[in-house]
């Protein structure tokens, strides 16, 4: 094992997020819960023994003030885990945007931002939890919010999408400064996911279907396990899209462009006011 670290997983009151949390706390680790519902996130964080903090993605003032929390709990923070996701039905926030947006992309981009000085200071890894889903992505600058032609499932694989490319400027930004980043796609798994969505997702996540097709949480919790116990350069490629602990090179064409990526931060950062 690593030496112990100070691992703060988003989406950890339930699914892979929890799953992870456990494996992370068998390990050794101080494993930080965080996650939307108080009572879900109170539960796993007694069983575990471990400190927690409850933010809904949904709204950036919360996100704001999770970062501030960190800041002042948490003098290391060695690994951030940004696995707090989902697809939604069709949804403006308060906060003026797409709520699959926000949630996936925008929300974890400010967290990452606000945390960026205590990462610097500790070495840390970003872990990003994207999907397969992101082949279906399209990314539009111009209309991320999907104004144009929204659909469940276009608006979930752009923000997929969106976290590749988050990853790979991540790390091209910030490697020089010790911070390096990598993302995955946990599998097909049973957890709640989709159940807030008009998507055929729904109806896989949900229905028998699940018994058949999808695998048990705890698989897609130890591919996030995986990267979070891992050593960037050794264990994993920084930068690099996981599946099933392999990296993939064969990827949607609008990943591997450098100067998207770049355009895609830069419009994050303007939609965001930093």
């Amino acid at each position: 094992m690593t030496h112990s670290r100070t691992i703060v997983i988003t989406g950890a009151s339930d699914g892979i997020g929890a799953a992870a949390a456990r494996q992370l706390r068998e390990r050794g680790h101080q494993v930080v819960v965080v996650g939307r519902s108080a009572t879900k996130t109170a539960e796993v964080a007694r069983e575990l023994g471990a400190p927690h903090h409850v933010a809904d993605f949904g709204d950036l003032a919360q996100v704001r003030a999770l970062a501030d929390e960190l800041l002042a709990a948490y003098p290391r923070i060695d690994v951030l885990a940004n696995n707090a996701g989902g697809v939604f039905a069709q949804e403006t926030t308060a906060d003026g945007f797409d709520k699959t947006l926000q949630v996936n992309h925008l929300a974890p981009f400010l967290l990452t931002h606000l945390l960026m000085g205590r990462l610097v200071e500790s070495g840390a890894s970003v872990v990003q939890t994207s999907s397969i889903a992101h082949r279906m992505g399209r990314l539009d600058l111009d209309d991320l919010d999907n104004a144009r032609s929204w659909s469940p499932n276009k608006a979930y694989g752009d923000s997929k999408l969106a976290n590749i490319l988050f990853t790979r400027e991540l790390d091209r930004r910030h490697a020089d400064q010790g911070v390096r980043a990598v993302c995955f796609h946990p599998g097909g798994i049973r957890t709640n996911f989709a159940n807030d969505t008009t998507s055929i997702m729904r109806f896989v996540y949900h229905t028998p279907l699940r018994r058949l097709i999808l695998e048990d949480v705890d698989k897609g919790g130890a591919r996030l396990t995986w990267l979070a116990d891992g050593t960037a350069g050794s264990t994993w490629e920084p930068g690099g899209y996981y599946e099933k602990n392999r990296l993939v090179t064969k990827v949607n064409p609008q990943a591997d462009d450098a100067g998207l990526a770049q355009a895609l931060w830069e419009r994050s950062e303007a939609l965001l006011m930093l």
